[in-house]
């Protein structure tokens, strides 16, 4: 292993620490080396904080940095936002070198602060660990592309492929250990977004559950306004931001004027969107992008999978896999909707990985959604 590839995993590690509060920022680590030591590191810890650059740099002392090098995971920036430019403070502390992960594809860098850094005399290079730097933060370069939120699909299914008994009961497919998985990824997504049946069956929480995490935002497609005032997720809603998405035809009703009201009365939005009786997917993540949040896990049932994957809308997918056989001409699947009518026309999987926790597996990969992707 090069000393590059070193000490750029090292910054990998420390970016990870940010995980789930950096939100709508990306991930990043730093690593300040001088002769051949570390004497200083650093990593985004919350959006609207210092970034990975500036909380190394001012952790070290200026005769340290003098000459240094600096391996940074993302592009420095050079714009003002909520914090100074980092390339400001590297070139005030007098760095030698910088050696980058990936470029910023937002285009207030986007390139912009290499050339600033090279044109003071740094010398900069790009692309170490480029591939695993990018796959850290994909979550941020989908959003700063599309401004829609990345798309995750999460369900946990027994081995004959069922999510619950016939009769409904779901508790439980996977183990212990599996379900602390989960609460990992609620920590880790902006969002978690069910369907009303899942809210109305078994009346969750939805929040997360691990020590130091982050509730996701509650989103619940809800098209006809079916949302109880008397459930965990409206008694909740002033301690958990909560969007209850209904068609625009169900918000203006005179019926539900008052069942608004109550849910209003709760801390609980209100979100139309689309006309129809039933909700328009893709107008709702564009709503929920315009709103800061840059990620989405769905924790829904069968019918709100279906829709989502025949609209080509997911972009990840963590299939968890009890050692169990439900059985049951009607027991749910986790995909419904209309289905593929071909083998050909299935949705292929691609980068598959496989982990174990406890008696259960989890298998995770990408959707491809064209022709193109993957050749």
């Amino acid at each position: 292993m090069s000393y590059e590839e070193k000490y750029m995993r090292r910054a990998l590690d420390l970016a990870r620490r940010g995980e789930g509060w950096t939100s709508p920022n990306p991930m990043v680590g730093c690593v300040v080396v001088k002769n051949g030591q570390i004497v200083s590191e650093g990593w985004h810890e919350r959006c609207g904080k210092n970034h990975a650059e500036r909380n190394a740099l001012l952790h070290c002392r200026e005769e340290d940095a003098e000459g240094a090098e600096l391996y940074v995971t993302l592009e420095p920036c050079c714009h003002t936002g909520r914090t100074p430019p980092c390339t400001d403070i590297i070139l005030q502390r007098k760095i030698g070198a910088v050696y980058v992960g990936s470029e910023d594809p937002n285009p207030k860098v986007a390139g912009g602060g290499l050339r600033i850094l090279r044109e003071a005399g740094v010398k900069v290079e790009t692309g170490h660990l480029q591939r695993e730097c990018i796959r850290l933060n994909e979550v941020f370069f989908h959003y700063i592309k599309t401004g829609t939120p990345f798309i995750v699909s999460k369900y946990a299914m027994s081995l004959d492929g069922k999510i619950a008994c016939a009769g409904g009961d779901s508790k439980w497919v996977t183990g212990k250990e599996a379900r602390e998985a989960v609460h990992r990824l609620r920590n880790r997504y902006r969002a978690i977004l069910v369907g009303i049946g899942t809210v109305l069956l078994d009346d969750p929480l939805l929040n997360c559950r691990m020590e130091g995490g982050r509730n996701p935002v509650r989103v619940i497609c809800d098209s006809n306004l079916r949302l109880p005032l008397k459930s965990r997720i409206t008694e909740s809603a002033w301690e958990i931001r909560t969007l209850d998405v209904c068609s625009e035809t169900a918000a203006a009703a005179r019926e539900n004027r008052e069942k608004r009201a109550g849910l209003e009365k709760a801390g609980v939005e209100i979100l139309p969107c689309g006309t129809e009786p039933k909700i328009d997917l893709r107008r709702l993540f564009a709503e929920l992008g315009k709103l800061g949040i840059d990620s989405v896990l769905v924790e829904g049932g069968g019918t709100l999978n279906g829709s989502l994957f025949e609209a080509g809308l997911v972009q990840k997918v963590y299939a968890f896999l009890g050692g169990k056989i439900i059985g049951g001409r009607e027991a749910k699947s986790p995909v419904e909707g209309r289905g593929a009518a071909l083998m050909k026309d299935a949705v292929l999987l691609r980068e598959l990985q496989i982990r174990r926790f406890g008696d259960d597996f989890c298998i995770c990969g990408y959707p491809q959604l064209g022709p193109e992707e993957g050749k």
